[in-house]
């Protein structure tokens, strides 16, 4: 005769700490928190992709974003590292808050911010006090787009929809 050790009941609070400790994470409350990622991200890039690139919200134009890029930045010709960095922050920030080639988006934004630190902020401190923007910002939003490229969208998004498409368009193989 075999017999096979059962295991005993967890408690409540063992099977919280279990869960509460755990290093995975579960697909649905990933997929939650990177909707909710997506949607911050895309809020403040399209805000402030489209103040450079068309002066909305007040913002600058791309003109005078433009001499901010040449003078500040030290980024030669000015309207064009303007014109790239509001195509990043205004087109990424469409593309992440749809979830389309948002890895690819992810990326972009999270150089941009990265260009940002290196070329104006780097010399301020990470949170200046001065009156001039510190990095700090910069680097949370540049991780938390490096977080979207590298986890994807997750299924809420036009990428998974594609590549649900895609699976099932794939021919199967008959062995």
């Amino acid at each position: 005769m075999v017999t096979t050790a059962v295991p005993a009941p967890r408690s409540r609070t063992a099977a919280f700490l279990a869960a509460l400790l755990s290093p995975r994470t579960a697909a649905l409350p990933a997929d939650c928190a990177l909707v909710a990622v997506r949607a911050v991200l895309a809020l403040l890039f399209i805000y402030h992709g489209s103040r450079r690139l068309f002066g909305w919200f007040d913002g600058p134009g791309l003109h005078a974003s433009g001499q901010y890029f040449a003078n500040t930045a030290h980024l030669h010709p000015g309207e064009f590292f303007a014109a790239v960095g509001g195509i990043i922050e205004f087109g990424g920030g469409i593309a992440i808050a749809i979830g389309l080639v948002t890895r690819l988006a992810g990326a972009a934004i999270f150089v941009d911010m990265m260009m940002a630190i290196v070329t104006v902020t780097w010399s301020n401190g990470i949170n200046a006090t001065t009156g001039k923007s510190g990095y700090e910002l910069n680097l949370a939003l540049g991780f938390l787009a490096l977080v979207v490229a590298v986890f994807g969208a997750g299924r809420f998004s036009v990428d998974a929809l594609i590549a649900r498409r895609l699976a099932s368009a794939e021919p199967t193989s008959t062995s």
